[in-house]
């Protein structure tokens, strides 16, 4: 019955009590357990979280096997996936209510998720395709471009562009970060004394219009350092739009990297300072049925800027439109699983940032080869 589903969620951890000193394995008194994004589940949770499932209740484990995997060890989704352990109780959903499987985005994502081992002609392909971000933004042919993305690509509302800026400190990189959060910057200019010549104090109204308009677009990087990386671009996008990196400023949005049980806030939830009475700096947190936890500055110990995050704390959220950044040297963290990954994150536009070619090619390429001992017997 639906009045006997949970309203409430809470973290693996939270649940199998993991973060205390108590090593010990609490049955859990029921008798459904759904587990969402259950790629991000690594070896040792997932031991813990079978250990703690009484025998006679059902888990259900949600999940996209060709996701990056967890963090630490083991690969626990994609061998349950793929392999003949689970394979009655394993059912794959195939329709995205996300974007269409024949528009631009559903067209690289099944590009870069081919079984097939050379997949570059594909990739090639769709990159010639592929429209220039800052040449669609100065003629204003922006909607113009949208679905244009080859010959089956039906959809209107979904477009792939391509970005290839040498380097992250070009000047050019502005007016399209400014166009990526106009939205949002056209809503908290009220609010920036620098801006408005005043200090007007947010509501929870507001502080939720910011949060969402925020939401709409996101910088995915593949590293956290280097010129493409989370650290050096975060600080260069807070440059661009206006914003002083050194201090906390109206407008800052953060995330929070370690759970904080105390202020009830969870590793990834992502918050924005802004101003309460007085002028006082708070910062916005979304809770529950659309209101606002608002919390203090010096509060919040473990938390980053996040105009940029990597693709792998994007796990788990979507957003309107992704900047996806490959970095201009290989490396082995970039794999297919972590493209598609960054790639599948938006909902209606994706610009691919790519200096060269050739690392998004190699990328798409490598597979992760991770073992954690799953799928015999």
């Amino acid at each position: 019955m639906q009045s006997s589903i949970p309203t409430q969620t809470q973290t693996l951890h939270r649940l199998l009590r993991s973060n205390s000193r108590d090593t010990r394995v609490h049955q859990l008194a029921t008798d459904v357990v759904v587990v969402d994004e259950a790629s991000m589940v690594d070896l040792e949770m997932m031991a813990r979280l079978l250990a703690s499932v009484p025998p006679s209740a059902r888990l259900i484990l949600l999940g996209d096997k060709d996701q990056l995997a967890s963090v630490e060890a083991g690969a626990v989704m994609s061998q349950l996936c793929t392999g003949e352990l689970l394979r009655a109780q394993t059912v794959t959903l195939t329709h995205s209510h996300r974007f269409d499987a024949t528009s631009g985005i559903g067209q690289w994502a099944q590009a870069v998720n081919a079984e097939n081992q050379n997949n570059a002609g594909a990739i090639q392909s769709l990159w010639n395709a592929a429209p220039d971000w800052l040449s669609i933004l100065q003629t204003g042919t922006f909607e113009e471009h949208k679905g244009k993305q080859g010959p089956e690509s039906t959809s209107p509302l979904h477009r792939v562009s391509r970005l290839q800026l040498p380097n992250a400190h070009d000047t050019k990189l502005t007016p399209a970060l400014r166009h990526g959060w106009r939205h949002w910057l056209s809503l908290l200019n009220e609010h920036r004394p620098e801006i408005s010549g005043q200090t007007a104090a947010c509501t929870d109204s507001q502080a939720n219009d910011l949060l969402k308009a925020f939401s709409e677009f996101s910088v995915l990087c593949a590293v956290r350092e280097g010129p493409f990386g989370v650290t050096q671009l975060n600080t260069q996008i807070e440059k661009s739009l206006g914003f002083n990196p050194a201090t906390w400023y109206v407008g800052r949005p953060i995330m929070v990297t370690r759970n904080d049980y105390a202020l009830e806030l969870m590793n990834g939830d992502v918050g924005i300072c802004l101003p309460g009475p007085n002028g006082v700096l708070r910062v916005a947190f979304p809770g529950l049925s659309g209101s606002v936890r608002w919390i203090v500055p010096s509060r919040l110990d473990s938390v980053e800027t996040v105009f940029a995050m990597t693709v792998h704390k994007s796990q788990g959220s979507e957003f309107k439109q992704v900047l996806l950044v490959v970095p201009a040297q290989d490396s082995p963290v970039l794999t297919r699983e972590l493209i598609y990954t960054g790639l599948t994150r938006a909902r209606e536009d994706l610009t691919i940032w790519a200096p060269r070619k050739e690392v998004l090619l190699q990328a798409c390429s490598r597979r992760v080869l991770r073992s954690g001992g799953l799928g015999a017997g």
